[in-house]
């Protein structure tokens, strides 16, 4: 890729997701907890959420989906949930939280837990994934950190699906029409919003 097609992605990938931002942020606080109520049961009903026992779920934060609906359900089913913990080098692990778990806001303003277990990202079974944009095909766009495709980038090599599964959490309006990924975007297993 030449440095112009290159600048030219990049372009088109920021407006994407300046776009889905403004799109979710102009959601009403009702409208985005009664979406979010939608997608979190959404979640909870599939077979992946039910025969998983290591979840990794994001604490929301701002606008997001809120997701802390999955996350009681987990710990009422007695499995086991690990949250990101980022880190300015562009790296990200998942440490267990409990009911009483200390969170503490990161230099990112990101909640994430004081103590507890950490897991390897591959004894995950289910992941749920913070999306910014979203498409039909799977493609996901974040907030430009590349978290997510750095830690599931052995996913990229696999020819069959096992685990984790992906599963982005978006509402509706955050649908673009199509994501161009980059060969290093790991695509999600499956998309969920409040209409699909």
């Amino acid at each position: 890729m030449t440095a112009q097609a290159g600048d030219a992605s990049f372009k088109k990938m920021q407006k994407i997701r300046q776009q889905a931002l403004l799109a979710r942020r102009n959601l009403s606080v009702q409208a985005r907890a009664s979406a979010s109520e939608i997608i979190c049961k959404k979640v909870i009903e599939t077979k992946t959420f039910s025969a998983a026992k290591f979840v990794a779920c994001y604490l929301p934060m701002r606008n997001e989906v809120d997701t802390r609906m999955i996350i009681e359900r987990a710990w009422c089913a007695n499995k086991r949930i690990f949250v990101p913990i980022v880190r300015s080098k562009g790296e990200m692990f998942f440490r267990e939280i409990r009911p009483k778990t200390t969170l503490l806001r990161n230099e990112m303003s990101i909640w994430e837990p004081t103590c507890g277990e950490i897991i390897s990202p591959r004894a995950l079974q289910l992941v749920v994934t913070p999306t910014v944009a979203f498409d039909a095909d799977k493609h996901r766009v974040g907030m430009g950190g590349g978290y997510y495709d750095r830690c599931f980038s052995f996913l990229r090599h696999r020819k069959n699906w096992i685990k984790p599964k992906l599963f982005g959490v978006a509402f509706h309006c955050q649908k673009a029409y199509r994501i161009t990924p980059n060969p290093w975007d790991i695509r999600l297993y499956k998309i969920i919003s409040e209409s699909n």
